[in-house]
């Protein structure tokens, strides 16, 4: 960390120190949540969790050389500690303290779709030119920005902040921590519905970033959204649009795919055009890049470092992943679904040559319009004429109904029972995309198609 004492984290908690007073001008060389990596020289944050009280590891962190911990109330053992009245709250304080040690450009990134993806394209484009830090994992929520910020070093030059939100109100909490810079916003889908209630719902929420961009900041939306067309932009603040469409600052035109591991597109910008290839498969992909050109042009990197930035980019497990076994392809796309990438995502799938299989599961959190929203998804599925449609999941059965008067399809009620069949269903050549929202631990149904 960059020069944080134990005063300092006093000061931005507004708690209160028990402990040696000598300990208060010491700098922490990490702060933590996750006792497993406790070490010397850091603090943990005690957090009271469904399952686990975290107060219960500090005696054990004291042990192997914490200064101290941030704790709800006393730790058993006496050791020092920083009393908060709650801790996930002083946690946030603390983190907006800590970003703002650093003048360095922070790029905040959120939207119902693609916001992962477009965070690791950004960061890999940005890091031709800066040391980047980045969202690890699925770090995005309340909990896991702070830690994102603590963990960025005096080294970094640019930071790439993921936003993940459900409820109004969220959004504010993470942008006040990160107070970014330069703003993202890739799309406003059907998502979180049971909260957000509808579209307008979707954007109010995600746009709550705007309120907490830094001073002259700039505003990169995906002008092919119309949501987003309408999003108030704060005075004094620049905006740039990119997408598909021509009517956009940033666009991409003569996109052109191997339909194996890479698309190749020509950019086209108010300075020029440029061709550029990224490392994966479908038009909304090709948006994501044009993001990251949106965000690398206002930081002034140059073509080539764009370019190379591009390129860079790899996808990770569980997003668009494609993968090739001896006997099939297989799209690994199983981390998250809405409705939106859903059907970037089977669209994706039918360009593809061969058999093409499409195994998805239920999408969670779309509210009253749930069953709705997954007869839509089989109906596409039938007009892209796909192969087979393997569906599972009580809301999946929906899809099933939509897709079996025109295409061969299948339901399951389970994982467990779909993995008794899925021998017999695909053969030699085919290429299959694996969705489903995260809890319905498709990542199984991955690792088992793998080894067939």
């Amino acid at each position: 960390m960059k020069n944080f004492t134990i005063s300092e984290i006093i000061d931005a908690s507004g708690g209160k120190f028990f402990g040696d007073l000598d300990l208060l001008s010491k700098e922490v060389s990490f702060i933590t949540t996750d006792s497993r990596k406790a070490g010397k020289g850091g603090v943990f944050a005690a957090i009271v969790g469904e399952r686990v009280d975290g107060h219960s590891f500090i005696p054990q962190c004291v042990e192997i050389g914490i200064i101290c911990s941030i704790a709800e109330r006393a730790p058993s053992d006496g050791s020092a500690h920083i009393l908060v009245e709650n801790t996930p709250e002083a946690l946030r304080k603390i983190a907006k303290a800590y970003r703002e040690k650093f003048d360095i450009p922070f790029i905040g990134i959120s939207g119902s779709v693609g916001k992962t993806s477009t965070k690791e394209i950004i960061s890999a484009t940005l890091s031709e030119h800066f040391h980047t830090h980045k969202t690890q994992g699925n770090f995005n929520n309340a909990l896991g920005v702070p830690i994102t910020l603590f963990a960025l070093e005096e080294t970094h030059t640019a930071a790439v902040i993921e936003m993940g939100i459900s409820d109004f109100g969220e959004m504010s909490i993470l942008a006040e921590m990160a107070q970014p810079d330069i703003a993202v916003l890739t799309n406003v889908g059907k998502c979180h519905l049971e909260n957000l209630k509808d579209l307008d719902g979707v954007l109010k929420a995600k746009t709550e970033m705007l309120n907490y961009l830094k001073k002259g900041g700039t505003v990169v939306l995906n002008g092919d959204d119309v949501n987003l067309r309408k999003a108030e932009i704060p005075e004094g603040s620049k905006v740039i649009y990119y997408g598909l469409g021509e009517n956009n600052d940033v666009f991409a035109t003569d996109i052109k795919s191997d339909n194996e591991s890479f698309t190749d597109f020509t950019v086209h910008t108010k300075d020029g055009q440029f061709k550029a290839r990224i490392n994966s498969l479908g038009n909304h992909m090709v948006q994501n890049a044009l993001a990251a050109v949106s965000v690398a042009k206002v930081l002034g990197l140059t073509e080539k470092e764009i370019i190379d930035g591009l390129n860079n980019y790899r996808t990770i497990s569980g997003r668009a992943n494609i993968i090739k076994t001896e006997k099939l392809t297989v799209i690994d796309d199983c981390y998250n679904a809405n409705p939106e990438s859903m059907k970037a995502s089977l669209k994706t799938l039918s360009n593809f040559d061969g058999r093409r299989v499409a195994l998805l599961g239920d999408m969670k959190e779309l509210g009253e319009k749930e069953r709705e929203l997954h007869f839509e998804i089989g109906k596409l599925a039938a007009e892209l004429n796909l192969d087979l449609l393997i569906t599972v999941g009580d809301l999946a059965l929906e899809m099933y109904k939509a897709a079996r008067p025109h295409i061969d399809a299948e339901w399951y009620q389970s994982i467990e029972e779909a993995k008794l069949y899925m021998y017999e269903m695909l053969t030699i050549g085919d290429t299959v995309l694996v969705k489903a929202s995260h809890s319905m631990k498709f990542d199984e149904l991955v690792e088992l198609i793998k080894e067939l």
